[in-house]
């Protein structure tokens, strides 16, 4: 059924948090299940892990009489089951169609957890730096692709047999060199743009500890104003 406003709009808000909530009640029995334990195994899981969740409290949620469903508990209830928090309150393929909010129509279950996600883009949107770091993982990832090749036509240079040879391992290393430079400038410009954004950029392998520039020397920069 699809909530429409009404005079009494409170009255169709629950509708909807109802329906979140059957969501991930679903989906919890059913991975609870799947997994073979009883409602105490996992509340033993969620112990362990650190936020207990009585068997009364997740046999209550199950069953729909659990009054509300805080975001820590689907954390941790996600984490006990091995899963992500998103595929319990958007669980693909067990439940055909959802609200996203209050007053919506139904849509795809997939849909609305691509949007939950940010897999799908919705226009007008602020995603924040995520797009900033998924670039950044992937130019650490052709920076450190690129010095392994440019390493491995190093070698192939000092075991050449033959000039051609040779040469040829060369050209290749100094391509795969020029991508690797190319690479990090790119990412030192980006972690200086995050910097710049009051954030704070991904840490990096050892291999790339290149990449910013080095930190200024307290002392001696006191000694040059000096």
């Amino acid at each position: 059924m699809t909530q429409r406003r009404s005079d009494d709009e409170e009255d169709d808000v629950p509708e909807w948090a109802d329906r979140v909530k059957a969501n991930v009640a679903g989906e919890v029995r059913r991975r609870r299940k799947d997994m073979g334990w009883s409602a105490q195994d996992l509340a033993d899981q969620c112990e362990r892990l650190g936020h207990p969740i009585p068997r009364n409290v997740i046999a209550n949620m199950e069953s729909g009489r659990r009054a509300n469903l805080p975001l820590v508990d689907v954390m941790v209830l996600a984490a006990a089951l091995e899963t992500y928090p998103a595929c319990l309150i958007f669980p693909v393929g067990y439940v055909d169609q959802t609200q996203e909010l209050p007053f919506q129509d139904l849509v795809p279950t997939r849909e609305a957890l691509q949007r939950f996600t940010g897999e799908q883009e919705v226009p007008g949107y602020d995603a924040g730096l995520l797009p900033d770091f998924e670039l950044h993982d992937s130019l650490v990832r052709t920076a450190l692709a690129a010095l392994e090749e440019e390493e491995q036509a190093r070698f192939a240079a000092r075991t050449a047999t033959g000039r051609a040879q040779h040469e040829e391992a060369e050209r290749k290393r100094t391509q795969y060199a020029d991508q690797a430079i190319s690479a990090k400038y790119k990412l030192r410009s980006l972690r200086r743009d995050i910097r710049d954004e009051g954030a704070t950029p991904p840490g990096l392998p050892p291999a790339l500890g290149d990449v910013d520039p080095p930190e200024p020397d307290i002392e001696t920069t006191q000694e040059e104003r000096l």
